[in-house]
């Protein structure tokens, strides 16, 4: 016979009332995570999670048998929403086509996303004011299949330098995977495409210093993989990666955690996880809640891609 599922709870969560299904449901089956561990958590760095999500367009990566089933890449908000959950309304080009994303202003909302089997936030970076204004320049090491984690953060350290020099300030943190992510806030004054190609004139500084760790070839055939891959294209439009305290959909639960500099030479993305990320964060708060004050004039990095761009430097395509 099989086992009757818990009845649905009701949580206060601020003003708003989000009724959970299935509580009991394993999302994580090693931890033996479920639904209502995901949703304890969420609540646990409920301030954190709502900065970085607060008026973005959300994509959601939804996994409605837990993270060994189907995994759904959801742009439109799902059916049934209250009608204090909140959306922006984007455009996409290449279809000609409108959706109106999840644009989070309180945590209700994100608690009631993982009620409709969210496990993960991927948020634009911009938001809905002018949606095709980017606020947020995201520097990206991702590895490669030999690469290991020690030289993620060599790289990491070159591009704190780097970021020193120009005057803007970085704020790391795990992927949740195996790489590092740095965050830098900017004017939203600049279209996708001129924060990308300041994305990649930064790029190629870094790997002019890391030569033997970094890398900004572009397709991935072509790169050693024992480089770390300085992904400039995260910021292209529409490309959307795990926002910091997101949960990350790994047979672990780990989550993309915060740091400060000075714990990047030593950390270890497998330390932060559900169970782990709420003690952490009641004892050092949100450690991305400065970043609203540290904004950063890409004009600079644009002289720097103007300069490659004379010397023939070729930038890839944009992507659909």
């Amino acid at each position: 016979m099989a086992k009757a599922s818990a009845p649905a709870t009701e949580l206060a969560v601020g003003a708003r009332v989000v009724r959970i299904t299935n509580p009991d449901r394993v999302y994580f089956p090693g931890p033996g995570h479920t639904k209502l561990d995901l949703v304890s958590y969420y609540l646990a760095v409920g301030d954190g999670i709502v900065g970085a999500l607060r008026e973005r367009p959300c994509m959601l990566h939804r996994f409605p048998e837990g993270i060994t089933g189907e995994k759904v890449h959801q742009k439109r908000l799902p059916l049934g929403a209250p009608d204090w959950v909140e959306t922006v309304r984007v455009h996409f080009p290449r279809y000609d086509r409108d959706a109106d994303e999840l644009c989070v202003t309180e945590l209700a909302q994100v608690i009631w996303a993982v009620q409709m089997s969210t496990v993960e936030f991927h948020p634009w970076n911009s938001r809905r004011a002018d949606v095709e204004k980017p606020d947020e320049w995201r520097i990206d090491l991702d590895p490669g299949d030999t690469c290991d984690f020690a030289t993620v953060r060599r790289v990491a350290g070159v591009a704190r330098e780097v970021l020193a020099e120009l005057g803007a300030t970085g704020f790391p943190k795990t992927t949740g995977g195996d790489g590092l992510h740095v965050y830098v806030r900017i004017e939203p004054g600049h279209g996708f495409r001129d924060v990308r190609r300041a994305a990649l004139a930064f790029a190629r500084e870094v790997e002019r210093r890391a030569p033997k760790d970094a890398t900004t070839t572009w397709w991935r055939k072509d790169r050693d993989p024992a480089h770390v891959f300085v992904d400039f294209n995260q910021n292209a439009r529409d490309h959307t990666i795990a926002c910091a305290y997101s949960v990350r959909g790994t047979p672990e639960a780990t989550v993309s955690a915060p740091l400060t500099w000075q714990e990047v030479p030593d950390c270890d993305p497998r330390d932060f996880t559900v169970a782990t990320m709420p003690g952490r964060y009641a004892e050092v708060g949100d450690l991305h809640a400065g970043i609203d004050a540290a904004v950063f004039d890409l004009a600079p990095l644009l002289q720097w891609a103007e300069r490659d761009e004379a010397e023939g430097a070729q930038a890839p395509p944009e992507p659909d």
